[in-house]
């Protein structure tokens, strides 16, 4: 398409090409370090709080559904408006969604630090999840604007991931040292000054393409609806057994499903074109996508709690069990990209899945009288699947469709992955509800049976290279 042709679908913001080509190196550096820096703090409000979560219940009161609604109320939100966060992105330009979403996550993360009650935390928590869906495909859709050759900016959204994956990975130690060392409090209080910073960094980055977008709000809603309605009759069936309440939100998830895909079926504009999902570059990304997250984000809050109430460590001993993942996290995930130019995406997508579930199968067989070094060291392949699968699924979606639904993508891919973390809290945490060692081990091998049937299912559908 030509810079004329261009013109008439688009407005450019500053002096921008409407391309979004990108500016001097200076600025894509800006962006990409804008981009993993907010990344990194969004992703650390979910395995740093998991942490925080025993705390907060000591602290402000509440039972176990109380405290997976201040998980879930977050990943929920996050999920929910992904998809509209990515139209948001493509129309206001990326850099400019990016800072609005900054700014509204360190007031949220204030909101959150200084909460009275669980109600109250559970709000904010529902502010900063909204935010953080803004900042994703803007972050995703800013690299890909930076940099516009596919090798460098696999690189760079090597570093995205590695940032998020380093802040799931290390968000239990840091988290459980705030809270063991000062509070619960200061696991957001630490967002501030790192929200601050990000947004000083963005004001280097090249300004973005605007692109005129129609934004889909029965798509939202349902989307909205459907999402929340599913959570509430997964977290509150798991404690109070399939109450009238629970079934009414069972159908209400359902019909509010089913009209999600109807609206986006006739939709001139929907905010996520069906069309997408039959290219396997779109499709397999979405649903492994989610797999990984759920198996992961499940993982991490059942250990968190597991840790702590069952084997009475501290926070911050808790947080230590994390580290050696940690550390093998932040290696593969960059990796990755190197692994998938040699060998394609195929492989290092099947083998991260499977790698992932031998790490929750073989969590599933800790107890109480497992030591802790082989608890910490039977973690780690959770660690290193998802870090080699994440990076290549990744890239593979953004490479898989046109620039202009670059934010559509990334917002999709989110999606799926926040909709994995958030339901995997609410049904582990279920199981959880009765008794804990067996609820734990139907969770870890829920989550591995789910690993597996993923991994198969990629070895089928991608190509060998």
């Amino acid at each position: 398409m030509s810079v004329t042709q261009s013109r008439k679908g688009a407005e450019t913001e500053g002096s921008t090409s409407i391309r979004g080509e990108p500016g001097p190196a200076g600025s894509a550096t800006a962006a990409l370090v804008a981009a993993v820096l907010g990344f990194f703090v969004i992703t650390l409000d979910v395995s740093g709080v998991n942490v925080a979560l025993p705390a907060v219940g000591h602290d402000l009161g509440g039972s176990l559904s109380g405290l997976q609604w201040v998980a879930d109320s977050y990943t929920l939100m996050f999920a929910a408006l992904m998809l509209s966060a990515g139209a948001f992105s493509d129309a206001v330009g990326a850099r400019r969604a990016y800072g609005w979403g900054i700014a509204v996550f360190t007031v949220a993360s204030l909101a959150c630090a200084v909460a009275p009650t669980l109600g109250a935390l559970t709000a904010a928590r529902v502010v900063q999840g909204s935010a953080a869906a803004a900042m994703v495909p803007a972050s995703l859709a800013l690299i890909r604007q930076a940099f516009p050759d596919p090798d460098a900016r696999a690189r760079g959204i090597a570093l995205w991931t590695v940032g998020g994956a380093v802040a799931i990975a290390a968000g239990p130690v840091l988290g459980g040292l705030l809270t063991t060392e000062w509070s619960w409090r200061a696991v957001f209080w630490l967002n501030v000054p790192a929200g601050l910073a990000a947004l000083l960094i963005l004001m280097r980055a090249a300004r973005s393409a605007r692109h005129r977008v129609e934004f889909d709000l029965p798509g939202q809603l349902t989307a909205v609806v459907a999402l929340a309605a599913l959570t509430f009759a997964v977290i509150e069936g798991g404690h109070d057994g399939f109450t009238r309440t629970v079934l009414a939100a069972a159908g209400v998830a359902v019909v509010a499903g089913a009209g999600f895909v109807a609206v986006e079926a006739r939709r001139r504009a929907p905010m996520l074109p069906l069309e997408l999902f039959r290219q396997r570059g779109v499709s397999v990304p979405v649903v492994a996508g989610f797999a990984c997250n759920a198996g992961f984000y499940g993982g991490v809050f059942v250990l968190s709690l597991f840790f702590q109430e069952q084997r009475g460590q501290s926070a911050f001993s808790a947080g230590l069990m994390f580290v050696p993942m940690a550390v093998v996290t932040a290696f593969f995930n960059y990796f990755s990209p190197r692994a998938v130019s040699h060998h394609g995406p195929r492989k290092v997508v099947v083998t991260g899945l499977l790698i992932t579930a031998v790490g929750s199968g073989g969590l599933a067989a800790v107890d109480t009288g497992t030591p802790p070094w082989v608890t910490a060291l039977l973690m780690i392949p959770l660690g290193i699947g998802g870090a080699l699968a994440m990076p290549a699924l990744t890239s593979l979606m953004l490479d898989s469709v046109a620039a202009e639904r670059a934010g559509t993508a990334a917002a999709l891919l989110n999606t799926s992955r926040q909709t994995g973390g958030a339901l995997s809290i609410a049904v582990f945490g279920a199981l959880l509800a009765g008794d804990f060692a067996p609820g734990m081990r139907e969770s870890l091998l829920l989550g591995a049976g789910l690993l597996v049937a993923n991994a198969l299912g990629a070895a089928a559908l991608l190509p060998r290279r």
